[in-house]
């Protein structure tokens, strides 16, 4: 039976994705559309977290730069006219796993509050650098006056056309993480996580493992801000808040640590928990704020455990 739910949910959470386009129309409501694009443009960065968070233990509270570093890089080009989508996501991820190995060469080396602190710092430094350089708008951002072009493959300017490449890329994102994580690579991840001495008496330095596990996640988390700045139309220092990087966490924690789906779920129910809350209250925060207190406790093992086996 759990076998069969397994199979038969992420098949029906497709389905229902591929159909939003449709009854976007039907209902003559573009709104849903762009909530459910950029519901899944987080749920790739919430998958990158839960890399290194939900299977590599390490928690960061930077992971909002890469989303920032990614959107920058296609902002910035496009500022001064180099409006290539090829070259503008590819800047974009590379930058982003750059600045992941270089601060995953210095934070993997600590532990615990040390890990945290160190990746928060790295976070608000460039945040502030953000903030700071008038060209690209300082603190109040500047607008992305023409999209990505990637001619004669996909017009972003067409809604639909953006919706379904946002939703390939997230199909392939929890293609590809799964095929990590059950690979030799992601079970050293793992053993590492679990019992870090025995990882190493059995032959296996965790450091270099961790590392790229850090720099992998950087990178898809560039992708996820390159998609998200082609959505917003709009870029600002507020992507690499860490406030930012919290809501990512709390997605990963919400929707199951440990779970490639676990991410997905906690996007979708934390940010449409949002929208709805918004809606009835100006002061939905204070709704919001116990909802997910009560979920942490009562929900050990996120969304994911209510659906999904024990051993996902």
């Amino acid at each position: 039976m759990n076998s069969r739910i397994r199979a038969i949910v992420p098949a029906a959470g497709l389905v229902l994705l591929a159909a939003v386009p449709l009854a976007a129309a039907l209902l003559d409501q573009p709104f849903y559309l762009d909530l459910v694009r950029r519901i899944m443009i987080f749920a790739i960065a919430a998958l990158s977290l839960n890399l290194i968070l939900g299977y590599g233990g390490m928690i960061s509270f930077g992971h909002a730069a890469y989303l920032g570093v990614g959107a920058y890089a296609v902002g910035v080009l496009a500022h001064y006219g180099i409006n290539d989508g090829y070259l503008q996501w590819a800047l974009a991820i590379g930058a982003s796993a750059l600045v992941a190995l270089a601060i995953g060469a210095i934070s993997i080396r600590t532990s615990g509050v040390y890990f945290i602190m160190i990746t928060l710092a790295f976070t608000q430094m460039l945040y502030y650098l953000g903030i700071s350089i008038e060209e690209y708008g300082g603190d109040d951002g500047m607008r992305l006056q023409v999209k990505s072009q990637f001619p004669g493959l996909i017009d972003l300017n067409d809604a639909n056309a953006f919706y379904y490449l946002v939703l390939a890329i997230l199909v392939l994102a929890l293609f590809l993480g799964q095929r990590l994580v059950d690979s030799r690579f992601g079970m050293v991840i793992r053993a590492a996580k679990s019992n870090e001495v025995r990882t190493r008496s059995i032959g296996f330095s965790p450091y270099p493992y961790r590392l790229a596990a850090f720099v992998i996640a950087g990178a898809v988390c560039g992708l996820a801000g390159a998609l998200l700045v082609n959505h917003t139309a709009y870029l600002t220092p507020e992507f690499m808040n860490w406030t930012r990087s919290g809501e990512l966490m709390f997605m990963v924690i919400l929707g199951g640590m440990e779970s490639i789906a676990g991410p997905v779920l906690g996007a979708f129910a934390l940010l449409l928990l949002e929208d709805a809350l918004s809606g009835w209250t100006q002061h939905w925060q204070l709704v919001l704020g116990p909802l997910l207190v009560l979920s942490v406790l009562f929900l050990k093992r996120g969304l994911a455990g209510l659906v999904f086996a024990k051993n996902e």
